[in-house]
């Protein structure tokens, strides 16, 4: 089993928030809703980015922005950031079942290392979105997880909250499932994602497969 983090194993994007928010606060302007970062969640800095300031990825002053923010949300990455409920003994499921799993996900090793050894997540392989110099929807990261837990691709499954990670999935030649309580992302439809399952809530999987 594969998992994506940000939104699908963990709800990480309070501190995303709060990260964007206080650039905004450095700047003099109030503070943007929760609720008007959540469905980006799942793009990070550029999600972020985009809410907060009306910029993306090309435009001018961005990179600046972004080493800025992920310098911030470095700094206050693990005030908020928990496991969904229900992940936790899920996990504990697949272990006594004896399958193994990992997490793949477009965060930087810089942040998924240790959000994963702080929030107890010993999985058999974590692939950063730098891990491999390739990121999702590219099919390399996953590819990259098979190998390092010594499975085929074609024996995995691949659970995420945007479309990209069930484009990757399939590119990898994986089942994928959608996580439908993660960020998903604005006006999202995931039922046209073309994924394998749709599991409603965290802790879902095993009944979903059948497994104890």
């Amino acid at each position: 089993m594969l998992y994506d983090l940000d939104g699908t194993l963990i709800d990480s994007v309070a501190d995303l928030a709060a990260a964007a928010n206080a650039m905004r606060a450095g700047r003099g302007l109030e503070p943007l809703p929760f609720a008007a970062y959540r469905p980006h969640g799942g793009s990070g800095a550029r999600g972020m980015l985009g809410q907060a300031f009306g910029v993306s990825p090309g435009a001018a002053g961005y990179d600046a922005l972004k080493r800025e923010f992920l310098d911030v949300y470095e700094g206050l990455m693990f005030d908020s950031t928990r496991v969904f409920e229900g992940m936790v003994a899920e996990l504990d499921g697949l272990a006594d079942s004896g399958l193994a799993w990992g997490i793949v996900t477009n965060k930087a090793e810089r942040f998924a290392l240790p959000l994963a050894r702080a929030l107890g997540l010993q999985a058999g392989a974590i692939i950063g979105g730098d891990t491999t110099g390739h990121t999702k929807p590219h099919p390399a990261p996953l590819l990259e997880a098979a190998r390092r837990l010594g499975v085929s691709p074609q024996s995995c499954l691949y659970v995420g909250d945007d479309e990209r990670d069930i484009v990757a999935g399939r590119a990898a030649g994986m089942a994928t499932a959608v996580a439908t309580w993660g960020y998903l992302g604005p006006q999202a439809d995931h039922r046209r994602w073309g994924a394998d399952l749709a599991l409603a809530a965290p802790g879902h999987l095993l009944k979903s497969l059948g497994l104890p």
